[in-house]
């Protein structure tokens, strides 16, 4: 159920799930405004995505090939104390290759919208935009948009076209190394579908909200290896969900590093309590170490506590899951979230650039989880019947990327990802072997 998440930081090429690591501040300072117009930005990105799952079991397999295109329009702001601007997007998605016989409703792949008859629709297309506003270091946008850096309500980009959101977020950097933000959203639109007025769902309970709202930031401590993070926010009448983040990352020498990476949740159900009681709290570990410059192992321990899964938000009116799991092991297929589970994570990347091969990486990696123990959920639970006793599964990933260095496809990547999953019988998410093919290429207008 997993869609590839997190907001990452790259450790030599060992991806930690790191939200509150600092990169560039939420919002740069109005002063530096150049116009509406001078500061604007055109870009397009050609998207052809191969998608293949086996599932085992007899349950239907998945398979498809598409082309998209998304283009995503960012103006300036414009000059003066109070700046003005609007950023729009505008995405399309193509079948190419779709067998009706590989698209079984609710086992698609997610890169086509269906139609009536539950057919993939030959081609789609969605548009959207937000108004924004921006005042020293602070700013407004009131639209629709992507939010990705909070923990607790966040939509990805892992499909043929990309999840957005409709809603209000502010977002502030006035203090320096601190970055808040706020936001209240009210509908969604998943990947596979273009209405704009789509759902907000508890994505495992399946159970739809409303609203969702949360508040938060991120710190880092100047001069130090440190940074922090700290969030909270409620999915009406289903939870209120806590998250505070503890990263360390450090450079060893001018070949070796090393991150520390620290999550926590804690949920708990709210209002009308849709999906049931909830007092759940999951957390992860994970330690990444740089060698050489080109090889980094990663290893992370990850463990729920509770009657009831670890879950987050999920969007559209299919309620396909978003990107709010900012835990270590939640990997390519696999959330490994089960009520109860303990999981190990061990991973290994290398970057050919050291070896003389710019832009051509490696990834492996084995998650193990068990101990999912789901027979104390109320028959009263979103979540019940979910789950077994002692259940148990593991997952291995293999991914390649290459990028184009130079030329006319410079920037261009393709990209092989490789899943294999195995559990009991009763374990959620089953057997299944998933291959998916990404050639995407970015092209900047202006």
């Amino acid at each position: 159920m997993t869609l590839f998440k997190w907001t990452a930081v790259a450790v030599g090429m060992g991806l930690i799930n790191a939200p509150a690591v600092m990169g560039a501040a939420f919002v740069s300072d109005q002063a530096g405004a150049k116009g509406f117009v001078e500061d604007a930005s055109l870009n397009l990105l050609l998207r052809n995505y191969y998608w293949n799952r086996d599932n085992q079991n007899g349950a239907p397999d998945a398979r498809d090939w598409t082309q998209g295109l998304q283009g995503v329009f960012t103006s300036g702001f414009t000059q003066g104390t109070v700046g003005v601007g609007v950023d729009a997007f505008g995405y399309m998605g193509l079948k190419l290759w779709a067998p009706d016989e590989y698209a079984v409703p609710g086992f698609t792949s997610g890169n086509l919208t269906e139609g009536a008859d539950g057919h993939p629709d030959s081609s789609y297309g969605k548009a959207g935009a937000a108004l924004k506003v921006r005042v020293s270091r602070t700013l407004l946008k009131v639209g629709d948009m992507q939010p990705s850096t909070s923990p607790v309500f966040a939509v990805g980009g892992s499909r043929l076209t990309p999840v957005t959101a409709s809603g209000i977020q502010l977002m502030s950097s006035e203090i320096d190394n601190l970055d808040l933000e706020a936001g209240h959203f009210y509908s969604a639109t998943s990947q596979d579908q273009t209405n704009r007025n789509g759902s907000l769902w508890a994505a495992y309970a399946n159970r739809p909200s409303n609203a969702m709202d949360f508040a938060g930031g991120r710190y880092a401590l100047a001069d130090t290896p440190w940074s922090f993070g700290l969030y909270g926010g409620r999915l009406q009448d289903i939870w209120d969900q806590y998250y505070s983040n503890i990263n360390y990352t450090k450079a060893l020498s001018d070949s070796q590093s090393l991150a520390v990476d620290f999550n926590y949740y804690y949920t708990r159900d709210q209002g009308a309590a849709k999906a049931g009681t909830l007092d759940n709290n999951t957390f992860s570990i994970a330690a990444g170490y740089t060698f050489a410059s080109a090889h980094t192992l990663t290893l992370s321990f990850q463990k729920v506590n509770g009657d009831t899964p670890f879950d987050y938000v999920g969007t559209g009116d299919d309620n396909k899951p978003g990107d709010s799991c900012f835990i270590a092991n939640s990997v390519q297929y696999s959330d490994f979230n089960g009520p109860g589970e303990k999981s190990w994570k061990l991973q290994y990347d290398l970057n050919m650039a050291a070896f003389g091969v710019p832009g051509l990486t490696f990834m492996t990696r084995y998650v193990y989880g068990y101990h999912i123990d789901g027979t104390h959920l109320s028959p009263d639970s979103a979540y019940f019947g979910l789950y077994g006793a002692d259940e148990r599964h593991h997952e291995t990933n293999v991914e390649a990327k290459y990028v184009i260095q130079s030329g006319p496809a410079r920037d261009l990547s393709i990209k092989v990802r490789q899943a294999w999953h195995s559990a009991t019988a009763g374990q959620l998410d089953g057997d299944a072997n998933e291959f998916r093919l990404i050639v995407d290429y970015p092209i900047a207008v202006f």
